[in-house]
């Protein structure tokens, strides 16, 4: 048995979910650990586009069981849709495939009214780039303890209590503070029964079913959503994500034990994007950064938002390294690089005289800071059709290598392509299992 964790290294949109659909070949249960529909994994199966929101990218495999975490927020109506088109191409979903913690909280209408309010009335310096899909909102009851668990919509009398105060508090913000409409408690208490009704054979306990699991010897994998650089804590805060995204919360947001946690693959794109506002020191703002958003189809599976395109960012991949405790790196999009007659990648940077080795905590600092590149020579070969390492341009290898270098990890994993197929598999995580330190 191994447990493998897999984690976003730069600002999310890395190609997590195809790195997972590849190492589900591998894995019994595949778990989402935290966030909400405000993450998009995309996958490229035979030529076909697959996008998941909240279902765990295994699910394209029939023999495999998915989780979905206690870490997870759930917008109910956005997964009902997203079973249904998966039922819709032929793939249906059935308790036997998909789990769902009962502890995992429920994004409710008034989150999302409440998320695009608060944006909208922030100044145009001052907003961060939600996606309006209630995500903030929900995690701050959640942790306000006025939340309401997917499990509690099987106990009409406690979601009519949760419901009517919370109700009553959301539509004086709304109404007062905002200026918007308010919600109906009765419109939306018959959504969330409807939406009970219907999803109540998936609800089990995922903390249980993985210990078990983890027991009778299975390869268990864990999936997280966006990127190390948008965890609350450790991220370029206030322009993050509400939840930790870092491998840690892989434990916490399962309710699975760290000490069984076996490998860490930490996911870098070959250079780095960012959707949304923040900090971003590798920017481009000329002809390849808009080679590369052509190339690389760069906006965002969940918003189609245009994302921003830099230069590899090592300072960024270390953060990552350090962060997650990465055992392995899957370098995605190495084929868009093809074409560039020089490749840059940031190793440190400057802020006023100082050299700067990690991003700055002091958000007006990590604006400030001037990227110290040193420069490769890149390839022209594309390198789609490629299957085999040994096969790549040399520059494309001397590039890796020198990922490899900065961050102290080895690359398992490489990604030439968009398809299921255009993969390199170097390395099997599963089978790289961590010995544990002897007792003396």
């Amino acid at each position: 048995m191994s447990s493998v964790v897999v984690v976003g290294g730069q600002w999310g949109d890395e190609g997590k979910g195809k790195i997972v659909d590849l190492l589900t070949r591998y894995a019994d249960c595949i778990v989402r650990f935290q966030g909400g529909n405000n993450a998009g994994h995309t996958l490229v199966v035979n030529g076909r586009k697959y996008i998941f929101h909240i279902i765990p990218s295994g699910i394209l495999y029939q023999d495999k069981m998915c989780m979905i975490g206690n870490g997870v927020i759930i917008d109910p109506e956005i997964l009902l849709a997203e079973i249904k088109s998966l039922d819709d191409k032929g793939l249906p979903v059935t308790p036997e495939r998909l789990m769902i913690s009962e502890n995992a909280h429920l994004i409710v209408d008034y989150h999302k009214r409440l998320d695009q309010a608060q944006e909208e009335a922030r100044s145009a310096s001052k907003r961060i780039g939600t996606t309006g899909r209630g995500i903030g909102p929900c995690y701050a009851d959640k942790t306000s303890r006025t939340g309401i668990k997917i499990g509690e919509l099987r106990d009409e009398t406690l979601l009519r209590e949760k419901l009517q105060a919370n109700i009553e508090e959301k539509n004086f913000l709304l109404t007062k503070r905002f200026g918007a409409e308010p919600v109906s408690f009765d419109a939306v208490l018959a959504d969330l029964l409807g939406f009970g009704e219907k999803l109540a054979p998936y609800l089990d306990n995922v903390s249980v079913a993985l210990d078990t699991a983890r027991k009778q010897g299975r390869n268990i994998l864990f999936e997280g959503a966006q990127g190390t650089q948008l965890d609350i804590d450790h991220g370029t805060y206030p322009f993050v994500t509400s939840s930790n995204t870092v491998a840690g919360n892989a434990c916490n947001g399962t309710g699975f034990g760290p000490t069984h946690i076996d490998s860490v693959i930490g996911i870098l794109k070959a250079y780095t994007t960012r959707v949304g506002e923040g900090p971003f020191p590798t920017e481009l703002h000329d002809q390849v950064g808009e080679e590369l958003q052509q190339k690389g189809g760069e906006f965002g599976a969940t918003t189609g938002r245009k994302r921003r395109c830099g230069w590899l960012d090592g300072v960024v991949a270390g953060d990552a390294v350090r962060l997650n405790g990465l055992t392995g790196l899957a370098l995605t999009k190495l084929d868009v690089l093809s074409g560039q007659q020089v490749l840059k990648i940031a190793t440190s940077y400057r802020l006023g005289k100082q050299v700067v080795q990690a991003m700055p905590a002091n958000i007006r600092q990590a604006c400030q800071v001037e990227p110290v590149y040193e420069e490769m020579p890149g390839w022209q070969t594309e390198l789609d059709t490629i299957r085999s390492y040994g096969d790549l341009p040399v520059e494309a290898r001397d590039y890796i290598k020198r990922i490899e270098d900065i961050t102290g990890v080895e690359a398992v994993i490489v990604s030439v392509g968009p398809d299921r197929e255009e993969t390199l598999l170097l390395k099997n995580p599963f089978e790289q299992k961590t010995t544990p330190p002897v007792s003396v």
